[in-house]
């Protein structure tokens, strides 16, 4: 028999916000975290624009030895895990610490710092290199740390599958708990790449805003004028636990996972493929998973990156999967106000889902203004709207043509 499993906590660094209660009303009230680059020289840049996280002090998470030497990923993610942990009021010891695990997607790991040190190679010579630099440029080391910090000892994965990799860590995690390979799970994803060579080279593939005179309204999913992604970064960490053992201790319930899916494109490194036939497979699979009806899903946190090929393609296969009940459905894209976290995407809006079924409230798109040719769903236009809902997905869709999809439902 399977367990049934629920989040009982969450925990977000994000571009709109430290902390989930200024994140989630800064995403409820339409605000956008996008802004100028200040992280270094973007004059001779096409793109000069992100969304940064603001006001982060590492110090408030980790000593300051640890911080000196912490890349800013792993500080977001170990940051975001124990947010969650405090929310659930989950403790780890002795007793239950193999039960417990960590599960985080992150796609480029300590880029920044990679690139740094290879021009320290460069200029100074290897013995410049500082002993760090291995262990703190992969991402598997936020999911250690989070396990160091924590005294998780349970399972321990990172996923690399790009700007899916945050909902395949929470989808794995989720199977784990309900294959009772584990009691709990802090599941999420994180990414911190705003640097030199991921803005050039994603510049180099036209994939960027260069609306630079108005980064606020530089990512515009699903709207007629938009002109590519904003880079984005923080984390978003959930507490993932069986429903049995969380009314055991009495905690609080967001939501419980009912559904997930994944799959290949086997189509393109970057494209999605005609009729959006990747997506849409995934997205019936997280149904059939599920064991629910497609009229059963109201609100969609669409993966909506504001990108031609993706808003087109999204709707698409909402509307295959969907039918009729598509012009039903509730979706929005939080990208519009968070950028697009790459890996680090699926970890905060799988938090976003869960606080839109704890709450009632489905967060808008904002900068939607006149919807592009083939976007004419509902996609919640610039203001949240006050809803109960029972059941909802989220989707993520990567380079390479990887897909995951999560279904959430309030517990009953």
């Amino acid at each position: 028999m399977k367990n049934r499993v629920v989040i009982t906590g969450v925990g977000l660094v994000t571009p709109v916000g430290v902390g989930v209660e200024e994140s989630w009303e800064a995403i409820c009230a339409g605000k956008s975290g996008i802004g100028p680059i200040t992280r270094f020289d973007t004059s001779e840049f096409k793109t000069k624009i992100a969304a940064e996280v603001k006001g982060f002090d590492p110090l408030d998470f980790m000593d300051k030895k640890d911080a000196k030497r912490t890349q800013p990923y792993i500080a977001y993610a170990v940051a975001a895990a124990k947010m969650a942990m405090e929310d659930a009021a989950l403790a780890i010891d002795d007793a239950n610490g193999g039960r417990v695990g960590v599960s985080s997607g992150c796609g480029l790991g300590g880029l920044f710092l990679l690139e740094t040190e290879a021009q320290k190679l460069d200029r100074s010579g290897p013995k410049r290199i500082s002993p760090f630099f291995i262990p703190t440029i992969i991402g598997n080391m936020a999911p250690g740390m989070i396990s160091i910090v924590t005294g998780a000892k349970g399972p321990n994965l990172s996923m690399a599958t790009a700007c899916a990799a945050g909902t395949h860590a929470v989808g794995e995690a989720f199977k784990i708990v309900q294959n009772g390979a584990a009691e709990a799970m802090i599941a999420g994803g994180v990414e911190a790449v705003i640097s030199p060579c991921c803005i050039a080279g994603f510049n180099a593939m036209k994939a960027l805003s260069t609306r630079n005179d108005d980064p606020q309204k530089a990512s515009r999913p699903f709207d007629r004028d938009r002109d590519g992604f904003v880079v984005g970064e923080g984390s978003g960490m959930l507490i993932l636990e069986t429903l049995e053992g969380a009314r055991a201790r009495g905690a609080k319930i967001y939501a419980e996972i009912l559904g997930y899916g994944m799959s290949g494109d086997a189509f393109h490194m970057a494209s999605p493929p005609p009729e959006a036939e990747g997506a849409a497979r995934c997205m019936q699979m997280a149904l059939d998973d599920a064991e629910l009806a497609p009229e059963k899903i109201e609100y969609i946190n669409a993966h909506g990156t504001s990108t031609a090929l993706n808003d087109a393609s999204e709707t698409s296969a909402i509307k295959k999967v969907f039918g009729d009940h598509a012009t039903s459905l509730m979706i929005s894209s939080t990208k519009s106000m968070t950028g697009h976290l790459l890996g680090g995407a699926g970890g905060i809006e799988a938090v976003f889902t869960a606080l839109a079924l704890s709450t009632g409230v489905i967060p808008p798109t904002i900068n939607l203004e006149n919807p592009a040719e083939g976007c004419d769903l509902d996609y919640v236009p610039n203001v949240a709207r006050k809803k109960d809902i029972s059941a909802a997905m989220t989707n993520s869709f990567g380079f390479g043509g990887t897909n995951a999809v999560l279904i959430m439902g309030r517990p009953v």
